[in-house]
């Protein structure tokens, strides 16, 4: 890298951007900068195809965030309309008149 060029890795704190499409690069320049590639996807937002040959391998792109807590499952359950009598009659009906399960043969 050159001496005036910031790292990424200099930088984590910016915030993610969309920068467009994902830039295209090859397998062999990808493997000699990996760890700054995960880091510009992590930290901007940047996304990549893998070229071998000129033919698209694969993509790194950043994960898409997986958080979800029980607050997010409250908010979620009573944004959700109500259950009446019928639905919850039904239910019920739906789970007394399951078949038995078969015993399990290792059992006498």
């Amino acid at each position: 890298m050159t001496a005036g060029k910031k790292r990424v890795t200099d930088r984590v704190r910016e915030t993610p951007r969309d920068y467009g499409p994902p830039r295209k690069i090859s397998a062999t320049e990808a493997s000699r900068s990996f760890s700054e590639l995960l880091n510009r996807a992590k930290y901007r937002g940047e996304s990549f195809i893998i070229e071998r040959g000129g033919e698209p391998i694969c993509e790194i792109r950043p994960a898409a965030p997986t958080r979800f807590t029980g607050r997010d499952l409250v908010s979620l359950l009573s944004s959700l309309p109500p259950v009446d009598a019928g639905y919850l009659e039904s239910v019920e009906s739906a789970i007394e008149n399951q078949p038995r399960l078969p015993g399990s043969p290792w059992e006498r």
